[in-house]
This record gives C-alpha cells, structure tokens and sequence, in this order.
C-alpha cells in the first residue's frame, strides 16, 4: 500500500523508482510462491482457488502476470488490483475469518435482500420520474437517468445534485426515505446476527479442542 502512493508521487527520482520496482518485484515473487505452494499442498486445489483466500492470493499476483505479456500502458488500471493484497492480512486476523465465516452464514439472506434492494431502486426510479419529468426533463429524463437520484436517496446518501421539486415528487420522497431506512438498517441487522452466530461457532470449537 506504502509503495503504491509513494509511485504515484510526480516529484519521484528515477533511482527511487527502481528501488521500488525491484521491490514489487521481489513481493510478487514471494506472494507467487506462496500460492503454488498453497495449491500444491491443499488436498482440494480447485477448492482452494475458488475459495475468498485462495481468489484473493491471485489477484495479489495477477497484475505483476499481466506486466509480463501486455504492455503495461494496458493493464494500467488493474493496478488498484494490487491494494487487494491488504486482504492477505485478514488469514492471519481472527476477527477478520470471523466476519468471513458470518457473511457465508448470511450469503442466501443477503442475496435475497440484494435481489429486493434492486427492485425498490428500480420502483423508486420509476416513480419519481413518473411525478419530475415534466418538471425537470434534464434531470429525470428517463427511469435510467432517475436510477442515480433512487439510490443515493434510498442508500440515505443524499448528495442533492438532484432532487424532486413539485409536490407530488417531495411527498414520493418522503416515503422513499422512510424504506431507505431499511435499506441500510437489513444488511447491518443480518450480518451482527451472523457475527453472533459465527462467535458462537468458534466458541464451540474451542470448547471442543480443549476436551470441556
């Protein structure tokens, strides 16, 4: 993360450059050992590949991969790709594994509240261009141009770049917020109750190593 933002630096000697580049160089050689090793001596590699961690190892390496066989002019923008490296750190982090092990026992109910959370942004979007598009044919010209004002209002963001100005809009905002509310408040509710959960889960284990 360090060498990251001190490249990005216009004001960077050329000496300072190459210090940092054999240095990414030497991390990807270490991160890349780390992963086929990691593959060699899991009992299911496919498993292991497809797993957050195993997802995570890659992509640490993958931009270095792709340096190698395109230009890097190319490839310029997987670079943020390298900040995924900071997730390494969370295999070794026992709240970290706990978060994992809580968002796998809430994945089905968040997905569920995803698929629900896109319709309400698609209904919101619906009706408030249904009540502003005469008033604002710029701002709300269509539901799709409307999507950006239903999820910054639905998320309880509100940046007010736009927002409804005839009554019938105002009133509609109203209750949108009023849903908003859950739309944060779900998600949060659902994954402490995992959290909850998944303490409980290792508690057990523990309980069950030491013999109690």
């Amino acid at each position: 993360m360090i060498t990251f933002a001190i490249e990005t630096l216009p004001t960077l000697s050329p000496s300072w450059r190459h210090a940092l580049e054999v240095f990414e160089a030497v991390t990807v050689t270490v991160f890349a050992m780390e992963y086929l090793l990691r593959l060699f001596v899991a009992s299911r590699p496919i498993k292991y590949a497809t797993s957050f961690f195993g997802v995570i190892d890659f992509l640490a390496i993958a931009p270095a991969l792709l340096g190698i066989a395109f230009d890097g002019r190319t490839i310029r923008a997987l670079r943020l790709v390298r900040l995924l490296r900071l997730f390494k750190l969370a295999r070794y982090n026992a709240a970290v594994r706990r978060l994992h092990l809580a968002l796998k026992i809430a994945w089905e109910e968040l997905v569920l509240f995803l698929a629900v959370a896109l319709i309400l942004f698609f209904v919101a979007a619906a009706g408030i261009y249904q009540f502003e598009h005469e008033a604002q044919p710029e701002a709300f010209a269509s539901i799709f141009h409307s999507l950006w004002w239903a999820v910054v209002t639905l998320t309880t963001v509100g940046y007010g770049d736009v927002y409804p100005i005839t009554v019938g809009g105002r009133v509609f905002t109203f209750f949108v917020l009023l849903v908003g509310l859950g739309v944060v408040a779900a998600p949060t509710a659902m994954v402490a109750s995992a959290l909850t959960r998944a303490r409980q889960i290792e508690d057990d284990r523990e309980i069950e190593e030491v013999g109690v």
